[in-house]
C-alpha cells in the first residue's frame, strides 16, 4: 500500500498537509507555528516557550484537568515543544479517535484563556525548569556555546528565557504576543496515519479559518558569528566541552553532505571521535558531534565530557579529526557505511506516524513542498568524498572556532594553539 500525500491551503493562508498511511492504526497530528525563541525581542525572552506551557492550561470550554482527562480517556499522547525557530503542539491517537483529537488540539490552540492564576502557577514551573537546565551541565554547555557563537543575537539566547523576563509575563503580554506572532501564513497543520485528507480538512478547517491575519511579523535578521574560548568554572566532577564552527542552513544544497560528514566525525559508535576518544583511549563516556541548522545559518559542533586532566588531550584529538576531514577525502567504505546508517535511521523513523508528521511539517516550512523518502535517499547517495572535503574546508576554518568549557577549570588557561585549524 502506497502512502498518499495531500495539501490544502485555507483562505487565510494556513497550510494543511497530510500523509495517508493505510497500514497504520494511529494518527499523529501537529499544529506547527514558524515562530520560536529567535523571533523574540530581548524583553520577550522565553515567551514562546511560556506560551507552549500555557496552551494546555484551560480554554473557554475546558479546564486544564478536563483537557488532560479527555486525552487520557482516548489513550492519546499530547505534548508540545519550542525550538529556536518553531513551536509545535502535537498529539497521537488511535485512528478511531481522530475527531476527538482534532477537537481538543483545535480548542487549546485557538481558545486558550491564559488565566492569571494559571500563569502564576506555571511561572514557578518554568523557573524550576530553568534551574534544572543549569544543573544539567551536559545540556547547559550547549546553551553557553550558543551564547558564545551568536552573542546578542536571539539565536544566542536560551529557549527558556532568563528568570527576569519570565517573571514579567502576564496575561496581556502573552495574548499580545500570541496574536502578533501566530500569523496564519506561519501555521502548518500536519497529520500522518490512517486518515483521509478531505475529511480531515473538513473537520479542522471550520475552526482554523477563524484565525485572522494581523500586522506583519518582523523578518528574521541573519546573525554574525563570534569566535572565542570561554571558561565557566563550576564545582563538577567533569569538564564539559562544546566546540563549534559555522555550518550551513537547513535549506543549503550541501545539507546532505553535512549530515553525512557529521555521521563520519561523531554521529555514531563507529565514528572517528567515538572510536578515538572513547574506545581507543578511554578518555570519555560521552562524545559526539552535531549539526544545528536554521533557516539562514547553522552550527557544527562537538561535545565531550572528560576529567579535567584530559581536557587538552581531548581537544587536540577533536581538532586533529576535524583537520583530517579537511586534508584527506573520506574513504569510500566509510562513506558507504555513513550513507547506510543515515538511510536506515530515516526508514526506521518513518515507521512512526509521529515522525512522518514531523517530516511533513518541516519540509513544508523549509521547502514549501513534500519531499518523499526516495528523493531524500537519492540525494544522500549522490554525495561524494569530494563534496565532503570541500564542505569541511569551507566550515572548518582557522580562527573560526568557538570553545566553551564548563567545570573545574582554570579560567586563565589558553587554548588558542590547540584550536588552530
Amino acid at each position: 500500500m502506497q502512502n498518499e500525500f495531500s495539501k490544502t491551503v485555507l483562505d487565510n493562508g494556513i497550510r494543511i498537509v497530510t500523509l495517508q498511511v493505510p497500514q497504520a492504526r494511529s494518527v499523529a497530528m501537529g499544529v506547527w507555528v514558524n515562530v520560536g525563541a529567535r523571533d523574540e525581542k530581548a524583553e520577550e525572552g522565553g515567551l514562546s516557550h511560556f506560551i507552549e506551557h500555557m496552551i494546555f492550561k484551560g480554554t473557554e470550554r475546558r479546564t486544564a484537568l478536563q483537557i488532560a482527562k479527555e486525552f487520557d480517556a482516548i489513550g492519546g499522547q499530547c505534548n508540545a515543544f519550542t525550538s529556536k525557530e518553531n513551536t509545535c503542539y502535537y498529539a497521537k491517537v488511535m485512528d478511531t479517535h481522530v475527531d476527538t483529537m482534532v477537537d481538543l488540539l483545535s480548542d487549546v490552540f485557538l481558545n486558550s484563556v491564559f488565566d492569571p492564576g494559571e500563569i502564576e502557577r506555571e511561572r514557578r514551573v518554568v523557573l524550576q525548569e530553568i534551574k534544572m537546565l543549569e544543573d544539567t551541565p551536559d545540556e547547559y554547555v550547549h546553551v553557553l556555546l550558543s551564547q558564545a557563537v551568536w552573542g546578542g543575537h536571539p539565536l544566542g539566547r536560551s529557549i527558556l528565557g532568563p528568570p527576569e523576563t519570565v517573571m514579567s509575563f502576564d496575561s496581556n503580554t502573552i495574548m499580545e504576543y500570541f496574536n502578533r506572532a501566530y500569523q496564519p501564513e506561519r501555521i502548518v497543520i500536519s497529520a500522518a496515519g490512517n486518515l483521509e485528507h478531505v475529511s480531515f480538512v473538513e473537520s479542522i478547517a471550520r475552526a482554523f479559518e477563524t484565525v485572522r491575519k494581523g500586522n506583519d511579523f518582523p523578518e528574521r535578521i541573519k546573525p554574525t558569528m563570534d569566535w572565542m574560548a570561554t571558561a565557566h568554572p563550576k564545582n563538577l566532577e567533569q569538564v564539559h566541552i562544546c566546540l563549534g564552527t559555522k555550518a550551513i542552513s537547513a535549506t543549503d544544497p550541501r545539507r546532505h553532505a553535512c549530515i553525512l560528514m557529521n555521521v563520519v566525525l561523531g554521529g555514531n559508535m563507529s565514528s572517528r571521535l567515538f572510536q578515538e576518544i572513547r574506545e581507543r583511549r578511554g578518555l570519555a563516556y560521552a562524545i559526539y558531534s552535531f549539526v544545528s541548522s536554521y533557516s539562514d545559518t547553522g552550527l557544527f559542533g562537538v561535545y565531550v565530557g572528560v576529567d579535567n586532566s584530559n581536557t587538552q588531550e581531548a581537544l587536540r584529538l577533536i581538532v586533529n579529526e576535524m583537520k583530517r576531514l579537511k586534508e584527506q577525502p573520506v574513504d569510500d567504505s566509510d562513506i558507504r557505511n555513513a550513507k547506510e546508517h543515515l538511510k536506515g535511521g530515516l526508514y526506521l523513523a518513518a515507521e512512526s506516524t509521529g515522525n512522518q508528521m514531523t517530516r511533513l511539517a518541516q519540509n513544508e516550512i523549509n521547502f514549501g513542498r513534500h519531499i518523499p523518502l526516495q528523493e531524500l535517499e537519492d540525494n544522500i547517495e549522490k554525495v561524494t568524498a569530494e563534496d565532503m572535503l570541500g564542505l569541511a574546508n569551507d566550515i572548518f576554518q582557522d580562527k573560526a572556532v568557538s570553545l566553551v568549557l564548563l567545570g573545574p577549570i582554570d579560567k586563565k588557561e589558553s587554548y588558542d594553539e590547540i584550536l588552530s585549524l
